[in-house]
């Protein structure tokens, strides 16, 4: 692997604006069809995806496809595909701003699961920093308040799955490739969502199927950017950088869709961010400590 986190920064960046480009054709189909049937068509082209690069790593399908940890492997695969569903049908109901602002809590998940799921140990400055990220949570949600929308448990329920799914993603690393897991996650979310999907089938207009390959091309050049920026720099130099989604979705949601960012969003988005940047820096600390 190379080392250029400069390189890794710009590729993680053009990255996150490649995914809330997603997010917003997904927002945007969504709210003209059902979100099962969108998902998918998106799950269709992204198993073809999976497939090629898997396969292309490993040599051939036989060996991408090979593990000795085929029901975890499938629970991964089901957990993302379902929390795709609740994310996007979050976009509809609740907005990209708000979605992505509570859903930005999602690394602070990661580090509190991390102990129980993992068996790694979470110091007391990382809990600080969890407890600083739900506070900014409760600043965006304004529980108690007559505004509060229950919709808004939807993206918080989806930052929930992606962070077990990232664990478990981790977990299964120990004993298989990330290829491995690749391909895994891609075909049994393209069987689940198949197997459900098809019971919600619409016809679509000319325009949008337009929008729907555009979806899956973003899609597909997404996670092929994300790949390759894992290629040249470690991944904690340049996962502070996905932060970015949240502030190119926002932009998204307010100009293409005429949403509205309020104070509370705002001062609590940067509440929950400053408390996920703090979180990975001290992770990648305490990681050089422990290789010295």
């Amino acid at each position: 692997m190379q080392n250029n986190p400069r390189l890794g920064m710009i590729l993680m960046s053009l990255t996150a604006f490649i995914f809330a480009v997603q997010d917003g054709f997904s927002r945007h189909l969504a709210g003209e069809y059902n979100v099962m049937m969108v998902v998918m068509i998106r799950y269709w082209f992204f198993a073809a995806f999976v497939i090629t690069i898997a396969t292309r790593k490993e040599g051939s399908l036989r060996a991408a496809a090979a593990t000795t940890q085929p029901v975890l492997q499938i629970t991964r695969g089901l957990l993302l595909a379902g929390e795709i569903c609740v994310m996007v049908a979050g976009f509809v109901l609740l907005g990209l701003v708000e979605s992505h602002a509570i859903f930005a809590c999602y690394p602070l998940l990661v580090a509190a699961f991390s102990g129980p799921i993992l068996g790694e140990k979470v110091g007391w400055r990382r809990w600080a920093a969890i407890a600083v990220g739900f506070i900014g949570v409760l600043v965006i949600l304004r529980p108690g308040f007559a505004v509060f929308s229950p919709y808004a448990v939807i993206p918080l329920a989806s930052a929930v799955m992606f962070a077990i799914y990232s664990l478990l993603t981790r977990y299964a690393s120990r004993r298989d490739s990330a290829a491995t897991s690749f391909f895994w996650t891609g075909v049994t979310g393209s069987v689940a969502m198949t197997a459900v999907g098809l019971w919600y089938w619409e016809p679509m207009t000319g325009p949008n199927w337009i929008m729907m390959c555009a979806l899956c091309v973003t899609g597909a050049t997404g996670h092929f950017l994300l790949i390759k920026t894992y290629e040249v720099a470690e991944a904690s130099a340049v996962q502070p950088f996905a932060y970015f989604q949240l502030l190119f979705g926002v932009l998204i949601g307010i100009t293409a869709f005429g949403e509205v960012l309020t104070t509370n969003v705002a001062i609590g988005a940067a509440i929950v961010v400053a408390a996920g940047l703090f979180t990975l820096l001290r992770a990648r600390a305490v990681a050089l400590t422990v290789d010295q």
